[in-house]
């Protein structure tokens, strides 16, 4: 059973809290309990959202337990109520579809090129450094998209744990790394090019292959992968 949460979201660290993990790093860092919180907004009274969160899942069989529940069900639950089990419904059918689509319904991550059509346009516009990984199931298809940093990319300020941490959640078992130089020239720089070996260590450490790290500029981009910088032999 998952540790309760014991105190409010206004009462921790900004930093802690997890409508901002999730714009620093991506939704696949939060709990189930967070993103449910996230979802209901607001708890009742004597009982905050991330404990009201915590307890709807453990007393309800988790998010597997409330996808099988009823509207009227849900409804019923202490602290939901019919707007919220709305809510709820929508968003965990949304990701039932999503588990459920058919890999030739998904875009596939075959060539850098692939890639660089999914977030080129709108990575190269963004007016600092942003870390994305690309999650791919076995086949290269692309399953999830996650930020996981902001500002400049190097081991010195970002921690694998939260590279790698949405392909655990996922059980994603390739990633791909991807990020912008806002001057527009996507040459790697020393620090890109270490960063990049210390992922590929880390992902063969937790079986998640590393498939390549491309950065993208101004209407150009680069692949660490062809260009045989971080990569000493294949891993995909």
């Amino acid at each position: 059973m998952a540790t309760p949460y014991n105190h409010r979201i206004s009462e921790m660290e900004v930093s802690e809290r997890p409508r901002e993990r999730l714009e620093r790093y991506g939704a696949g860092v939060l709990s189930s309990a967070e993103l449910v919180a996230l979802i209901l907004n607001t708890g009742t009274r004597g009982e905050s959202v991330l404990p009201m969160s915590q307890r709807i899942l453990n007393e309800n069989g988790g998010l597997t337990g409330l996808m099988r529940m009823e509207h009227v069900e849900l409804a019923q639950i202490k602290g939901i109520g019919k707007a919220k089990a709305a809510k709820l419904m929508a968003a965990l059918e949304m990701g039932r579809r999503l588990t459920t689509m058919l890999d030739e319904d998904r875009p596939r991550a075959a060539s850098p090129e692939d890639v660089v059509r999914l977030l080129g346009v709108e990575m190269a516009s963004l007016p600092r450094e942003e870390m994305r990984v690309v999650l791919l199931n076995s086949k290269h298809y692309i399953v999830g998209v996650s930020t996981v940093g902001q500002g400049t990319v190097s081991s010195a300020n970002m921690r694998m744990a939260e590279v790698f941490a949405p392909a655990v959640k996922r059980i994603a078992p390739y990633i791909l790394l991807v990020h912008n130089h806002p001057t527009g020239d996507p040459t790697p720089s020393t620090a890109d090019v270490l960063f990049t070996k210390e992922a590929v260590a880390a992902g063969k450490l937790l079986d998640i292959g590393v498939i390549d790290h491309i950065i993208i500029g101004q209407g150009r981009h680069t692949s660490l992968k062809r260009l045989g910088l971080g990569f000493e032999e294949r891993n995909s």
